[in-house]
C-alpha cells in the first residue's frame, strides 16, 4: 500500500486541498480530501491525473527530425511518407523495442501515463510473416512493460495502397494483411499483452485508403467490443481521392456506412465540413487530434471550436512522436485555433474559464473514452496514474488550481513535472524516469546504426 498526500489535487469534482490518496495493487483505493498529512504519507504539492496519448506510431520516434531536408518538389505528407517507409523497412524487432522503450519513457516524463499504439509495422523486412505473427506487437508490449506505461494496443489492418482496393506500394509490404491473417494477428496480440498490467486491445483499420468496405465490415467484429480507431480526412488529396472513388468525403462515408459510435475514434478528421462536424459530434465518437504531428506534416487545422460547440469529444495523441509532451500537444491545439480565428482563448469553456483546464479536461475524458478506460482521474477504482508538478518552477510560482495548469501548459516548457506514478509505481522522480539513461543509450546505438 502507498499513501500519498497532496496540498492540492484535481479530482473529478474539481480542485481539493489536503488530499490523501491510498494506492493498492496498482489502483486508487481511497481519495480523502481535507485531511492533514499523517506519518508515512509521501507529500507533494500539486497532483493531476495522467493523460493518454491516444494515437502513437512508436517506431517513428526513431526518425524524428530526419525528414526536415527540403526536396526537389514541394514537401508534403506524401513525401514525408516515403522517408517513413524507408526507415520502417530497415527496423528489426529489437530496433522497435529499443525505440519504443525510450519513447514510452519520454511519454511518462512528459505526463502521459497510457498510450494507444496504432501498430502497423507487423512483418519481416521482406514482407514475410514472422514465426509468431505478433512478434512486433510483443516488442511493443515489452517496451510498455519496461517503462511502466499502460498500453492500449491497436493492431492495424492495412491491405491496399489507395481507395478501391488498389495494390499496395512496395514500401508498405511490412504492413499488409489479409482478413484471415489479421484475425490471427489479433488473437496472437491478445496473448502478447495478456500478462501486461492495465493493458487492453482494440483494432485499427488504417484508413479508407487501405481498407475496402467489405474488409472493414469483416474486421470490425474482431474488436469484440473494444475500441476502433481509423485515420480519416488527414489530407486534402485524401478527401479528393475519396470523392473520386465514392462520391463522399472520408468522414461523410464513414458516418454513412460504418457503425461509428462511442467506441470509435476518428484520427485527425482535419478536413471536415460543418455538416460532417455536427454529424460526427452526434455519434459520440472521439476526435483523435495530434496537433504537433498535424503541424509538422502540414495537414491543416481541425475545426475544434466548431466541434466542441456541437458537443464533440476529443483526445490528444503524439502520432509521429516528432516531439513528445502533454503541454506541447495542448498548446499547439489552442494556438492553431488562435491562428485560424485570430482570437485568444478560443477553446476555453466560456467567460472566466481557464483555457488550460478546458483543454486538460477534454483530453483526459476523450483519451479515456477512446482507449476504453471506464474509470479515470484521481478517483477510487481508477488505475493509479498520477502526475505531480514542481511548484518551484518559475512558471508555476504563486499559481494554484487552474492557474497552475495554465502556467504548465502555456509557459513552463520542460521541467515542471516532478513525479509520475503509473499503475501505482513511481517511475519518474525529480523529472527523470528511472530507465532514462539506459533507454537513451540503447536507443542511440539503434538509431546510429539505422541512419549510418
Amino acid at each position: 500500500m502507498t499513501r500519498l498526500h497532496f496540498a492540492s489535487a484535481l479530482l473529478p469534482s474539481g480542485w481539493a486541498n489536503d488530499v490523501r490518496v491510498v494506492i493498492t495493487a496498482g489502483a486508487i483505493a481511497e481519495v480523502t480530501p481535507g485531511v492533514t498529512p499523517a506519518a508515512g504519507d509521501e507529500r507533494h504539492a500539486i497532483a493531476l491525473p495522467g493523460l493518454a496519448s491516444l494515437h502513437s506510431h512508436a517506431f517513428q520516434r526513431g526518425m524524428a527530425g530526419l525528414a526536415e531536408l527540403r526536396g526537389d518538389s514541394t514537401d508534403t505528407f506524401w513525401t514525408w511518407r516515403e522517408t517513413m517507409y524507408r526507415f520502417a523497412l530497415a527496423m528489426t524487432p529489437d530496433d522497435v523495442a529499443s525505440v519504443a522503450t525510450l519513447l514510452y519513457v519520454e511519454m511518462l516524463e512528459q505526463g502521459f501515463t497510457r498510450v494507444g499504439e496504432f501498430h502497423y509495422l507487423h512483418h519481416d523486412r521482406d514482407g514475410s510473416l514472422y514465426a509468431d505473427i505478433a512478434e512486433m506487437a510483443a516488442r511493443i508490449a515489452q517496451a510498455a512493460e519496461a517503462s511502466g506505461i499502460a498500453l492500449t494496443l491497436l493492431p492495424s489492418f492495412y491491405a491496399h495502397g489507395s481507395f478501391g482496393g488498389a495494390a499496395p506500394h512496395a514500401g508498405q509490404r511490412r504492413f499488409i494483411c489479409s482478413v484471415d491473417q489479421f484475425a490471427t494477428l489479433i488473437s496472437a496480440s491478445r496473448k502478447a499483452i495478456s500478462a501486461l498490467p492495465g493493458a487492453n486491445i482494440g483494432i485499427a483499420p488504417h484508413s479508407l485508403r487501405a481498407v475496402t468496405p467489405d474488409e472493414l465490415a469483416a474486421i470490425i467484429p474482431l474488436a469484440d467490443g473494444g475500441p476502433v480507431h481509423i485515420h480519416a480526412a488527414e489530407q486534402v488529396r485524401e478527401v479528393e481521392d475519396c470523392l473520386a472513388w465514392s462520391g463522399r468525403r472520408p468522414v461523410q462515408w464513414l458516418l454513412a456506412h460504418a457503425p461509428v459510435d462511442r467506441r470509435w475514434c476518428l484520427i485527425h478528421a482535419t478536413h471536415t465540413t460543418d455538416e460532417e462536424v455536427a454529424a460526427f459530434a452526434r455519434t459520440g465518437a472521439v476526435a483523435g487530434l495530434c496537433p504537433i504531428t498535424e503541424a509538422s506534416l502540414g495537414d491543416g487545422i481541425f475545426p475544434a471550436r466548431e466541434f466542441l460547440d456541437a458537443g464533440g469529444a476529443f483526445g490528444i495523441g503524439t502520432d509521429s512522436n516528432v516531439l513528445v509532451g502533454v503541454t506541447d500537444e495542448l498548446r499547439q491545439l489552442e494556438y492553431g485555433q488562435r491562428l485560424k480565428h485570430r482570437a485568444r482563448n478560443v477553446l476555453s469553456a466560456g467567460a472566466g474559464r481557464s483555457t488550460g483546464r478546458t483543454l486538460f479536461d477534454h483530453a483526459l475524458a476523450g483519451g479515456a473514452q477512446a482507449l476504453a478506460q471506464p474509470t479515470v482521474g484521481l478517483a477510487a477504482g481508477a488505475r493509479a496514474d498520477i502526475v505531480t508538478l514542481d511548484t518551484t518552477h518559475p512558471s508555476l510560482a504563486g499559481r494554484a488550481g487552474d492557474a497552475a495548469i495554465d502556467g504548465w501548459v502555456f509557459a513552463a516548457g520542460t521541467g515542471a513535472i516532478d513525479c509520475v506514478w503509473a499503475g501505482g509505481r513511481k517511475v519518474v522522480e525529480g523529472g527523470r524516469h528511472r530507465l532514462r539513461q539506459a533507454a537513451r543509450e540503447r536507443f542511440n546505438a539503434t538509431v546510429r546504426r539505422l541512419v549510418a
